[in-house]
């Protein structure tokens, strides 16, 4: 399984300088708060272009860099390459946005007993969710890039196995473990 490279700070010293409109509040972020921050990250790519690799790991896995973490929002810089896939899984109490900066990703929400929900998500678009959002992601085109930032930080997550007759299964994971399918898309 992959590793991701974990860069305490490596955005800037600190994430209010980042802020949209003034300082971040020394509490978890909503979800228009966590979409403002994306929105704002992915329009200031002097900030993490240099972390850009699509070669992925030796296992096959993708590259992924945490850029921020703190004791109230969790960034991260992902890399796709097509066919690359989270699998299905939550993000167990944080709340999240993601924003794609370059090429297309593909969003799915899971639909017990008919068919799953299939959402385009091209560069220049984000989408944001709450702790309860179940989803998987797929790289949809070459160099595909996404920001994502999480509050409260990531520490857990769920994968899920969904079978034919649609039972759900959990396996919890830690934050820093590369999600990958636990069953086929």
């Amino acid at each position: 399984m992959s590793t991701p490279t974990i860069q305490e700070g490596a955005l800037c010293a600190s994430l209010t300088d980042l802020a949209p409109v003034g300082d971040l509040p020394a509490r978890a972020l909503d979800r228009r708060e966590l979409l403002a921050l994306v929105e704002d990250l992915a329009a200031r790519p002097e900030l993490w272009r240099h972390h850009l690799n699509f070669q992925g790991a030796e296992d096959g896995g993708r590259h992924y860099v945490s850029l921020h973490r703190d004791s109230y929002v969790d960034v991260w810089l992902l890399c796709w390459r097509p066919g690359d896939d989270t699998g299905w899984h939550d993000h167990d109490v944080s709340s999240g946005a993601v924003r794609v900066v370059a090429g297309e990703l593909k969003e799915c929400n899971p639909r017990i007993g008919g068919v799953h929900l299939e959402t385009p998500v091209a560069a220049g678009e984000a989408f944001s969710f709450g702790p309860d959002h179940i989803h998987r992601l797929t790289g949809e085109a070459p160099g595909s890039v996404s920001i994502h930032a999480y509050s409260p930080p990531l520490w857990r997550m769920g994968q899920y196995s969904i079978t034919d007759d649609g039972t759900m299964r959990r396996l919890s994971v830690g934050y820093a473990d590369e999600l990958r399918p636990l069953d086929p898309a």
